[in-house]
Parts: structure tokens; sequence; C-alpha cells
């Protein structure tokens, strides 16, 4: 028999603060506790010892010291390692917070602060609708993209503040599981094809959540631009360092918002991490669509991607004179009949954006003898003291290869070389103005990368040629099924650059109330005058100005994904064995070792090579094993290993992904790829 004296010996004092709001209620209480009391009785004899009545269902323990959740209440204190010392919390588990959307707007919600970020990110996509929301992810912005808004935002806290959409009534922020989104209640479709507004025959849906018409219209459609003075405040990238801290704050997919120091009402941004936009459809995604071409406006405003004069001027084109005034006109027009929404769905199924390029497989295609393509074309050397040598051959494009002969009636012997396209880069050198149709090729050689200039003599020629060295990147080749589609949208592209063949007959549009210099990035509106932006964006509309709403925004993020640095996240590393720094980028397809100096590329491994990969938690290295016995291993000095870490793992799982209504993933897998053992 225990006597009660030796029992009592066992208990210990356990203090606990409550976080609540309530008025003349204490907030700190102390209990009796033995080390074999579980966390749930560990709630019940703290909710009596409050004597309030209320729901306390979403509140939990929160360990400040250890900086984690008590989430299974089924353990004991002693299980969990919780002692006298120990400091818990019962808070809630669902609190406000900030989030600022592409298009920045910002939306005050109830976030789950216990849950693992990647499924408090679904929870938010499901209520904004939003599908595909593993592409997404929340990200903290680095105090040296801050610095330069502290000023304006010193003077602007009150326009601030009337700018936030406020969400807090939503099923998520009510500590709910989120329902459905809306697509997932039937598959009609739920916005016009068109206009991205929602269709009237489901208008109705949006009256049982807190996406009203209203908030819809908000997050689906562009909005007026803001000030060239507003844009000018903002932070803009200048070299790849700058870039690279743009992806420093990535929030750890695998832990909670409270585990990473995110507090309530702090202010996160939602953004497309993973640029792989799977199965964009207009009926469902005018949300998702608008979003990320708000993402790809403001990266090409704000110099975060390289363009050149004739592709911003493009981009100028599509979101000023287009999709701002049909974005303002949107509520006035008209139901679309039946005929023209085919022509346009006809269209956009040639513009759908997937992993690969949106392609359809072909069994037949597929099996027949491979294509090849036989040109006169132009070789350029770069050489030494900046001179080049321009010499024209006779090159043959078989599988994935392009060899070249000095005639064509020597193509039957041995070539004057053979280049293997798999896994190289594959640049486009164009100037449509100036009938300069370029392909620069970086061939992955023993030594770093093999420069190599091809020039055509036309826009078709061009096409032909640049597809099969983008398909051959991939180790893909002309007989793929996404061959004649990726011809097409490469001459689509250059088609929307050509716009001094186009008639002059068009009928120009009204003018716009707006200023040209909204539309380009500062250093061009340095460049032109108001008057010379204006009449050359004038001139570029004559090309587009014909399309729909949605149809100019998917031709926006077409034309943002053939630029060269597409997708690409970068990050300072240094490189075992090396001596200096080096820029990793990180693409859905590859990495790229870039010298930081030079911005050219030195080396580049691609996953479909890739056999494993692994981190060393002590000294935060990543390791990378590739085919033909090629083993890399760097460390980040630029952000946490465990971020590039869970990209790779990240674009891998998404590469799995296929089509299917149920929009279930498995969340699971995405964990064991991406988590790691810290």
């Amino acid at each position: 028999m225990v006597s009660s004296s030796e029992y009592g010996s066992h208990t210990w004092e356990l203090l606990l603060t409550v976080d609540h709001q309530l008025e003349n209620v204490k907030k700190e209480f102390s209990l009796q506790v033995t080390g074999d009391l579980h966390i749930g009785g560990l709630m019940l004899k703290l909710v009596e010892q409050i004597k309030i009545a209320q729901d306390w269902s979403d509140y939990a323990f929160w360990w400040e010291q250890k900086k984690c959740w008590l989430l299974k209440t089924h353990w004991t204190l002693d299980k969990c390692g919780v002692q006298a010392d120990a400091k818990l919390i019962f808070t809630t588990q669902h609190k406000m917070l900030r989030l600022r959307l592409p298009n920045m707007k910002t939306v005050r919600l109830k976030v789950s602060f216990s849950s693992m970020v990647f499924r408090a990110v679904s929870d938010i996509c499901k209520m904004l609708n939003i599908r595909r929301s593993e592409e997404l992810s929340l990200l903290k912005q680095s105090e040296g993209t801050l610095k330069k808004k502290k000023k304006k935002d010193k003077n602007s806290k009150e326009l601030a503040t009337e700018d936030i959409l406020d969400l807090c009534n939503s099923p998520v922020s009510s500590g709910l599981p989120a329902k459905p989104g809306l697509y997932s209640k039937t598959m009609t479709p739920i916005y016009d094809p068109v206009s991205g507004s929602p269709a009237s025959s489901t208008i109705t849906w949006f009256s049982d959540s807190s996406m009203t018409e209203q908030n819809c219209s908000i997050l689906a459609l562009s909005h007026p631009n803001c000030s060239p003075e507003t844009l000018a405040e903002m932070y803009q990238p200048r070299t790849l360092a700058d870039k690279a801290k743009l992806n420093a704050g990535w929030l750890d997919s695998s832990r909670s918002l409270m585990e990473q120091g995110i507090q309530e009402e702090d202010q996160l941004l939602l953004r497309f991490k993973y640029y792989t936009f799977f199965d964009l459809n207009p009926k469902y995604d005018a949300v998702r669509i608008n979003q990320i071409y708000e993402q790809a406006r403001w990266a090409i405003l704000l110099e975060e991607i390289d363009c050149t004069e004739e592709e911003m001027l493009i981009f100028a084109a599509l979101q000023a004179y287009h999709v701002s005034k049909l974005s303002l006109s949107s509520e006035t027009q008209d139901s679309t009949c039946e005929s023209e929404v085919d022509e346009v769905e006809a269209a956009l199924s040639n513009l759908e954006v997937t992993l690969e390029g949106g392609n359809k497989s072909n069994i037949l295609e597929d099996i027949t003898d491979i294509p090849k393509l036989a040109d006169n074309l132009k070789l350029v050397r770069p050489k030494k003291l900046a001179l080049k040598a321009i010499k024209t051959y006779w090159f043959v494009f078989r599988d994935t290869s392009i060899s070249y002969f000095k005639t064509k009636e020597s193509a039957q012997g041995e070539p004057v070389e053979k280049l293997n396209l798999k896994g190289c880069e594959v640049v486009p050198d164009v100037n449509v103005a100036a009938k300069k149709f370029g392909i620069k090729l970086l061939i992955p050689v023993a030594d770093g990368m093999n420069e190599v200039y091809l020039r055509c003599d036309n826009e078709d020629q061009y096409a032909r040629w640049m597809a099969a060295c983008v398909l051959a990147s991939k180790g893909r080749t002309m007989a793929d099924s996404s061959y004649q589609p990726e011809v097409q949208k490469i001459l689509s592209f250059l088609q929307m650059k050509n716009w001094t063949m186009c008639s002059q007959a068009a009928s120009e549009p009204e003018p716009v109330d707006m200023k040209p210099e909204c539309f380009v990035s500062p250093r061009y509106t340095k460049k032109f005058k108001s008057k010379q932006l204006t009449a050359r964006i004038l001139e570029a509309h004559q090309n587009v100005s014909q399309m729909s709403l949605v149809e100019a925004k998917l031709r926006f993020i077409q034309a943002w994904q053939s630029l060269p640095e597409f997708g690409l996240s970068y990050y300072i590393v240094r490189f075992k064995g090396s001596k200096k720094d080096d820029v990793l980028g990180v693409s859905y397809n590859r990495l790229i070792r870039i010298d930081m100096a030079t911005g050219d590329p030195i080396t580049t491994w691609r996953f479909s090579n890739m056999k494993q990969w692994n981190v060393n938690w002590e000294i935060r290295q990543v390791a990378i094993e590739f085919d033909q016995n090629v083993f890399i291993a760097f460390t980040c000095l630029s952000a946490d290993c465990k971020i590039i870490h869970e990209y790779i793992g990240g674009y891998i799982f998404l590469s799995t992904r296929a089509k299917d209504h149920n929009e279930t993933l498995d969340e699971e897998l995405f964990h064991k790829l991406t988590g790691g053992q810290e």
C-alpha cells in the first residue's frame, strides 16, 4: 500500500497561461499534476479551474520553450517531456493572419497556426477558390526587401488599412475544416471563360461562403495599376544577389506557422512557389489565372525577371490597353453566345499551361518514325577579343542531336561536329523588327558549358528549330505529341512581337486615361518620354486587340513562360571544393550553377538524371548524385538549405500529378519528399 503522503510526493506544480480576451478573468493558473496525466486530462482540469462556459474546442497547449504544439491529447506529460519548468500557453489554434496576394491585395482571415503550412495553404486556397494549392506557399519578406518601403509605409498606414479585404467570417476563419472549393460542387463551369466573371448559373453558390460576388471580382479581375511613383518606391532587384533575397523567406511546409515564429496579425505573402501551372481551365480558374497573371506582371514591372525592350512593349500592350480596359468594363459586358464561347475554348485549348506545355498523348504519333529537320543555318561561334566567326552549314536535326556538314551534298558522310542537346540550356535570341532569329545553345561539357549560336532565316524556320531544341533539351524528340503545339506557341509569340507587319487598317483602341509609365519597368520610363511610350505601346497593341480578357491573360502568362529566366529561383551557395560563392538557379526540371559576377551559366543538372539527394543537417550541406557518377554538394548562404531541399522534392512531387477531378493530393508523399530529418 502507498500512503497518501508518499503519493503526494509524486505530484508537482505546473504553471499554465490561458490566452483569452475575457475581462476580470485571470490568465495564469497553477495546477497540481503527475507525470502520467495525459494532455486531454490537463485540458479538462484547466477548463474546470477557469469556470467559464464557452467553446474551448479550438484551444490547445503551446509549449513556449520548445516552440511546439502539444496536439496528441492521449500522450502523458512524461511522454511529452513536460516538467515543472515548462511554460504552457492554452491558446487558440486558429488566429488572424494578413495575406498579401500576388495582385497586391491584402486579405485578412483566420488560419490554423497549428497545422503544417502545406495544409494551411490548402485551406486558404479552398476559401479563395484557387485550385492546385500545392503550387503555392507562404513567403515572409526578408529585411533587405523591406528597407526601401519603410519611408512610404510611415505615410500611408491609413491607406493600407482601407485596402484590406476582411474574410474572417469564412469556414476556415471559424476554426472549422474548410469546405471544398466552389469548383468541387459539380463540374459545371463557375466562371465565364471569356470575361472571367462568375457565371450566371452558379452565382448563387457564392452566397454560402465569404466569397461573395464582389470579393470574387476583387480576386478574379485585374484592376488599374499603381502610379509610377509607387512603383519606384517598391523593391527592385538589381543583381543576382538581390534576386536571391526574394526567395530567402519561404516558410517550411512541414512545420506550423507558430513553430516558425509567425504571430497573430502578421503579414505574409501568398505566392506561386512552383512554376508548374497544371491544368489551367478558364471555367474553374478565374481567380487562379488572374493571380498567376498578376504575379507575372509584378515580376516584370519590378524587373525580377529580365526581358528585352520588344518583349516589355508586348507585356505593356497586353496589360495596359487590354486587360485593364476590359477589366474595367467587364461588369457591363453581355453574355457571350455559345458559338463565341466555343471559339474561345478552342483557342484556349492551345494555350493550356501544364507541367510540360499542355500536351495530349497520341500513341500512334509517338511510335512512328522520328522526324528530322534539315536546313541551311548560320553557325556563330564566339571568339576571343569579342570577334565572332559566322559560317553557313547544312544542319540536320535527328533524335536529340544536331549534326552539321559543310554542304548538303556531304550530308551522307561524317559531320563536322555532332551536338547532343540533352540537358542543354536553350535561350532565344530574337529581335523581330531587326529580322534576327537566333538560338543560343549552352551544351554541358566536362569543364563547363559550350556556347553555340544558330541563326535562322525567318520565323517559320526559327519556330521549327527552336521547338526541336527545347524538346531535345528535355530528352524528347520531334515525334513527341507536344512538338507541333510548341511550334505554334513560338509562332504565336513572334506574331505578337511583329506589330510592324500587321494591317494598318486595324482599328486603334480608344485612348485610355492611364499613364503609360504604369505598364513598363522604371528602366524604360527613364529611357523613353511618355509620348514615345504611348505610341510604341499602341503600335504593339494592334496584334493583341482582338483577344478576349481571359485569352489576353493566358497570352501574358505564356509570353512570361517564354522568357529565358522564367521559373528560376536564385540562391547564393558555396560548392564543395570551391573558394568562391556561386548562384544556384532552381527550376522545375533542373539546377543551374551560375557565375555570380557575370551571370553566365556554368553547369546544368537535370532532375531526370538525378539518382538521389540528401541533406547533412549538422553542416547544412545538400548532396546530390546524378547519372554517370556525377556528385555535387553545396551549402546555402542566402537561405536555409531546407528551402532548396524542399524545392527539389516539391518539383519532383508535382511531376507525379495527373488530371483528376476530385483534386486529391498525396500529402504523405509530399512530406516524404520535402520534409527531411533534422
